[in-house]
């Protein structure tokens, strides 16, 4: 079991910052109910939102459909802000701010030489994720034509006797993992070397771990990049290139608010 969440008498979840128009008063109509349906507000201070909701605790469970439920409402809202303001700066889940709406505008008074450099900083620049895929019977077939050590291998296995045979096996599979880890090493730095000219940071994330949008465990590859929105193009003919490879399949999803690369947030 958890610990108990800690309660308090008024506090405010935060959900990401957006840059706003000055002259507006704060946006009570943002588009979208937070979690457990709250109504969602942008408090603004000085050209600087906050995207929150009033709360009195932590959102904590034990329950992990809850658990889900609330990460994908935080994303969903932070999208919507992002569509509304443009590239937010987003706060991890279950981020509170003890206290009422002026505390909010408090802290980002104290914050405010930071939000901005931040703000500046990614101003049309998107988070993209790419998953490569690949027929892996097609690559263990290739890899078994072209390596001469393989080859070398199964002759050996072939004239070999139960015992000896059973080791050269082994050897024979480690043979095809390094071979397969080595050209998925390519693959990546065939991607890194592509979007270099194009994209401002470039992450190569674990395969199989999933993204924001729901990646598969077959990605043999998968990476994360932050890139101005107007180089999508050029960015999707890059990939196109990979994808024309034989039995290869790229995903490629965004924009997304910079998760991965935003700095976090004192609050």
């Amino acid at each position: 079991m958890t610990e108990q969440a800690e309660e308090f008498e008024v506090g405010r979840y935060l959900y990401c910052v957006v840059a706003v128009d000055e002259e507006s008063p704060d946006d009570d109509s943002l588009s979208i109910s937070g979690i457990d349906g709250e109504p969602v507000s942008v408090l603004a201070e000085n050209g600087v939102g906050a995207v929150v909701q009033g709360c009195e605790s932590p959102y904590d469970t034990d329950d992990l459909e809850t658990v889900r439920d609330w990460l994908l409402t935080h994303q969903e809202v932070v999208d919507t802000a992002g569509q509304t303001f443009g590239t937010p700066l987003p706060f991890r889940f279950d981020t509170i701010l003890k206290g009422d709406d002026e505390r909010v505008r408090t802290w980002i008074a104290d914050q405010k030489e930071t939000l901005e450099r931040h703000l500046s900083e990614f101003e049309g620049h998107w988070e993209y994720r790419v998953g490569v895929a690949w027929d892996e019977e097609r690559v263990r077939e290739e890899l078994e034509s072209e390596d001469e050590e393989l080859a070398d291998l199964r002759e050996q296995i072939e004239a070999s006797e139960e015992g000896t045979a059973f080791l050269l096996e082994k050897q024979y599979d480690n043979r095809i993992r390094d071979l397969r880890q080595s050209r998925k090493e390519g693959l990546t730095n065939r991607l890194r070397d592509g979007l270099d000219p194009l994209v401002r940071e470039f992450d190569v994330l674990d395969s199989g771990s999933g993204v924001l949008d729901g990646g598969t465990s077959d990605e043999v590859v998968q990476i994360a990049f932050l890139a101005d929105e107007e180089r999508e193009t050029d960015i999707g003919g890059v990939l196109d290139d990979i994808a024309d490879d034989p039995g290869v399949e790229v995903r490629f999803t965004g924009p997304w608010p910079p998760y991965s690369f935003v700095p976090e947030l004192d609050a």
